[in-house]
């Protein structure tokens, strides 16, 4: 049955006429302990709703829409290995990815958490290798430089990772240099490429497929680097001694050159964007040492653990999705804010905008039927101090109405005897709160506001989350990461859609497959739209 023609949607679309005539203020007026009310935790991690334009009744009427549309069944199919990813027919098991060593999951009469487990002692063993200077270089000389190609999902996450993780890089990987490149038309690669010593240089090519245009393009580009720069080396030397290949093709792996010794494996399970939990996750792993990474999978589980487990009234990711629903589907909110209010946290904003909107970017329903209802929002942000002097003025006074998600950490600094970056903490702390504030409840906060010209005045109304960490590590980031993969699912359970596959994606891929013949060297005569035909033609001329 579609998901707004049950019972409980049809009841919160009553309870949201009166509702959507509410103001933040009014119902923080009404309920003047609303933070005790609204706000739940796990484990040191917080999350508050009091500032949504909610109600208990409205968390009533939520959990039971997620009750009729199966979410508790929808749970256990997942963590079990159903085939939840039915348009690729598998299952999608992340979860499995962070499972602790003991636990048994059968898949085709396979226990995978025992390949997972034995993938990550293959992975230690080359973080070892690297940090303790023992992978060496064509010259001889040990690695101090590692640089990541990929794209999507196997560069977003361990690029965000290694930002937002940096404090608690290994003392074994302080000499340990790490970068990321993932443009296709080769500018970062080659602006890098130019600071870089080959003979102290590991590349690692992370393509799940190992046939992405973009990854392969810029390996390509790596290895022709290499051999001009060591004439004296054999192409097999080389790739053995500077390229690691991780992917779900093997074979694919070995064709480019990868010797078998230099890969580490996942498998088609892994949805890219969900992936950096796996031996994708290598560029973190070298940032952390192997106990940071094991942390980082011990928080995410943990969340999982919570899930999986918790009653729907006090669960993080159902409560958290279902605020996204009540704003989405029935107070017509399709924009939504990630602002992370931690310089360490600035690549979240985009982080999030592939896992949600490639997951549930989608219009039919897992009967391959339209859907007459919105599904996810449009998603963007910036590090909120940064956003504070460029798109607040659209939240505080423009016609868009946007939910808004703060994320920050209670403790940084602690540990220090720097009164200075104590201060700038608090600071910052104030910032996030004051703004989440305003956009809530308007200037409602100030006194003799409502005497000001319009122009001055701040209307608030903006649903606001906010997520708090007691301090930002390892375990709390993989709590944080999880929540919002679960959260992803839970939203799209009650869309009726898959969020696993991203058919979206391919199409612009085969069409510029298409395209390079006409660019190309032969430049054949170009049979497209008027459009794409004139712009090839003016790109021809020009290049003549």
């Amino acid at each position: 049955m579609p998901a707004n023609e049950s019972v409980a949607w049809n009841d919160l679309q009553s309870h949201a006429y009166y509702m959507s005539q509410s103001h933040i203020s009014t119902l923080f007026r009404e309920e003047t302990d609303r933070f005790s009310l609204y706000t739940f935790e796990q484990n040191k991690f917080l999350l508050d709703l009091s500032k949504q334009r909610i109600t208990e009744e409205t968390l009533a009427l939520l959990i039971k829409l997620a009750e009729e549309k199966g979410l508790q069944q929808w749970i256990q199919k997942l963590f079990d290995g159903d085939h939840v990813n039915d348009s690729e027919d598998r299952p999608a098991l992340h979860t499995a990815l962070r499972t602790p060593a003991d636990r048994i999951l059968s898949i085709n009469d396979k226990n995978i958490i025992d390949e997972v487990h034995s993938n990550l002692s293959r992975m230690e063993e080359i973080v070892e290798r690297i940090h303790s200077g023992q992978w060496r270089g064509f010259t001889g000389h040990s690695i101090d430089t590692v640089v990541n190609i990929g794209v999507g999902g196997s560069d977003l996450g361990p690029f965000m990772a290694c930002k937002a993780l940096a404090e608690n890089q290994a003392d074994t990987a302080k000499s340990l240099k790490i970068h990321f490149v993932s443009s296709m038309d080769g500018s970062q690669l080659a602006e890098l490429l130019s600071e870089l010593n080959p003979a102290r240089t590991l590349f690692v090519i992370s393509s799940k497929s190992f046939t992405t245009i973009d990854t392969l393009a810029n390996a390509q580009t790596a290895k022709e680097w290499l051999k001009k720069s060591s004439y004296a080396a054999s192409e097999e030397t080389l790739i053995s001694r500077h390229f690691i290949g991780v992917s779900a093709n093997p074979d694919k792996v070995c064709e480019w050159g990868i010797p078998k010794s230099n890969q580490l494996e996942f498998w088609d399970w892994t949805g890219g964007r969900y992936s950096m939990w796996s031996t994708i996750g290598l560029p973190i792993a070298l940032k952390l040492g192997m106990s940071g990474f094991r942390e980082f999978l011990n928080g995410a589980h943990e969340m999982d653990e919570h899930f999986r487990n918790a009653a729907f009234s006090e669960n993080l990711p159902v409560l958290l999705a279902m605020a996204g629903i009540w704003n989405i589907n029935f107070l017509n909110i399709n924009a939504h804010a990630i602002l992370p209010y931690d310089g360490r946290l600035s690549h979240i904003p985009a982080y999030l905008e592939q896992l949600e909107m490639e997951s549930n970017g989608k219009s039919v329903d897992r009967q391959g039927n339209n859907v007459d209802y919105k599904t996810c929002p449009i998603l963007w942000g910036e590090v909120g101090t940064n956003a504070q002097h460029a798109f607040y003025q659209l939240l505080h006074q423009g016609t868009e109405a946007v939910m808004c998600d703060f994320i920050v950490a209670a403790r940084r600094y602690h540990d220090t005897n720097n009164p200075e970056l104590q201060h700038q903490h608090q600071l910052n702390l104030a910032n996030c709160l004051a703004q989440s504030r305003i956009l809530a409840l308007g200037d409602s906060v100030l006194e003799g506001a409502e005497s000001a010209p319009a122009f001055k005045r701040y209307k608030g109304n903006q649903p606001c989350t906010t997520i708090m960490l007691d301090e930002l590590n390892p375990f709390s980031f993989g709590q944080l990461i999880a929540l919002y993969e679960h959260k992803v699912f839970v939203q799209s359970v009650i869309w009726d859609i898959n969020p696993f596959d991203q058919w979206g994606v391919e199409l612009g891929k085969k069409v510029a497959t298409s395209l390079l013949d006409a660019l190309g060297t032969e430049r054949k005569q170009p049979d497209f739209d008027s459009s794409t035909n004139g712009l090839i033609n003016r790109i021809t001329e020009r290049g003549e």
